[in-house]
């Protein structure tokens, strides 16, 4: 009994560690950096919870419910109150509406997940794990890039969420049984380093998500500029020779 309901209590932990990030969030600036480490911890929870599932055959729509509800906390909320306590606070209403803004479109990015067929491989939209994770991360770097730069890229997070940018799905990837032995490890290993590098761990998690999300852009402005190019082309064959 208790090793089906590991995916559920490991779904559990992620929604947990989602409530702690927003506790350390609004405790202080010195505790920002533990609040974003909390999220990036919550992704390898959420990694992991659909995996398990499928090794013990234990996938159940309860376990896919509770997974979104956990989801829009972690990924949504902690990161955006996160952003909220470093940068838009000082936006006074207009940094309400902004922080908002975000696990709203994280939770209308779920629900479509959740009714509509995807495509095989490819993720419709941004997943609010790796938009959580940009936005937690990138809240880190406001000494770095002003504050109306990080507003402007929490919405644009908010908007890949529920565009139809098409993005790889690695959840599906599957691992030998054999190497299941290894996960607590690495977990371990990444909490450890976290633990000893509070300010710049998260920072590094950052970069691959940040190129995860950009990476989506790209594909979209490839295949506008294809689409358009082909457009031009049939209307240059339409035009009849004088």
């Amino acid at each position: 009994m208790f090793v089906k309901s590991l995916p559920n209590i490991l779904t559990v932990s992620n929604l947990f560690l989602g409530v702690l990030a927003i506790i350390l969030a609004f405790r202080g600036d010195e505790f920002v950096d533990y609040a974003a480490i909390t999220v990036i911890i919550g992704m390898l929870a959420d990694g992991l919870d659909g995996r398990v599932a499928r090794m013990l055959n234990a996938q159940s729509e309860f376990g896919k419910e509770l997974d979104s509800l956990s989801d829009v906390i972690t990924f949504g909320v902690a990161p955006a109150f996160i952003m909220y306590v470093v940068v838009l606070n000082d936006f006074n209403w207009l940094g309400i509406f902004i922080t908002a803004i975000f696990p709203i479109c994280g939770a209308l990015r779920l629900a479509r997940f959740n009714v509509q067929a995807g495509v095989p491989g490819y993720f419709i939209g941004l997943p609010i794990t790796a938009a959580g994770g940009v936005l937690a991360t990138l809240a880190l770097y406001h000494q770095v890039f002003n504050a109306v730069m990080l507003a402007v890229s929490m919405l644009l997070l908010a908007f890949l969420m529920v565009s139809k940018v098409k993005y790889p799905n690695f959840k599906k990837v599957g691992i030998p049984k054999s190497a299941y032995w290894i996960t607590p490890v690495i977990i371990a290993i990444v909490v450890v380093v976290a633990v000893e590098y509070p300010q710049q761990f998260p920072k590094i998690v950052f970069l691959p998500l940040a190129f995860y999300a950009l990476y989506g852009i790209k594909k979209n402005v490839d295949f506008l500029v294809k689409k358009f190019r082909k457009r031009k082309n049939k209307e240059e064959e339409s035009v009849p020779f004088e």
